[in-house]
C-alpha cells in the first residue's frame, strides 16, 4: 500500500502558535510524560519519531494509537479538526520508511501506509469508539482525516 497524501481542507479548527517556543516546550513535556506512563488524555499513546520533510531533522510527537494486531498500530492525523494536516503527517508522507515508535520502553522501526476507502472508515470508527473526542473532528473540517497504519519492520 502506498502513502496517498491527503490535501488540506478549506476550513477547520485554528491552532494558533503551533510552532511557537511555548508549544514546542509543551510538546517536549507531553512526550516525556507519555513515554513514562503510556497513557494520556484517556488514550494509549506512543512517541512517533520522524524525519522532517523539509529540514531532514529528527522530530518526535506524542500520539494516541490503537493496536492493529501484534506488530501494527493505527494513528490518525486529526490535528483537532484543523484544516491542515499536522507536520508529522507530511514527514511520514515524505519518509514512510524512516519512522520509529516508542511505546513505553519498547522502540520499534516502522513503515507507514495510509488507509483508504472502507479500511480507513472502519479504522476511523475504532478511534471514535475508543475516544468520543474523535467523533467531533470531521464536523470541524472539510478535509478527509487520514488514518495511518504503522507496521513493524525487520
Amino acid at each position: 500500500m502506498t502513502f496517498e497524501k491527503t490535501p488540506a481542507g478549506s476550513r477547520g479548527k485554528s491552532m494558533p502558535g503551533v510552532n511557537s517556543p511555548v508549544s514546542k516546550w509543551i510538546n517536549q513535556m507531553m512526550v516525556r510524560r507519555g513515554r513514562s506512563s503510556g497513557r494520556q488524555m484517556g488514550m494509549d499513546v506512543l512517541v512517533l519519531h520522524t524525519t522532517g520533510a523539509k529540514t531532514g531533522q529528527p522530530r518526535q510527537t506524542l500520539l494516541g494509537y490503537i493496536p492493529d494486531g501484534d506488530n501494527a498500530w493505527l494513528i490518525t492525523a486529526s490535528f483537532g479538526g484543523n484544516a491542515k494536516n499536522p507536520a508529522w503527517y507530511h514527514n511520514l508522507a515524505a519518509h514512510p520508511d524512516q519512522a520509529e515508535i516508542e511505546i513505553r520502553d519498547r522502540k520499534v522501526k516502522v513503515t507507514a501506509s495510509q488507509l483508504t476507502g472502507q479500511e480507513r472508515e472502519a479504522a476511523w470508527q475504532r478511534f471514535v469508539a475508543t475516544n468520543s473526542r474523535y467523533g467531533g473532528y470531521p464536523a470541524k473540517t472539510d478535509r478527509v482525516i487520514p488514518v495511518i497504519r504503522l507496521t513493524a519492520t525487520g
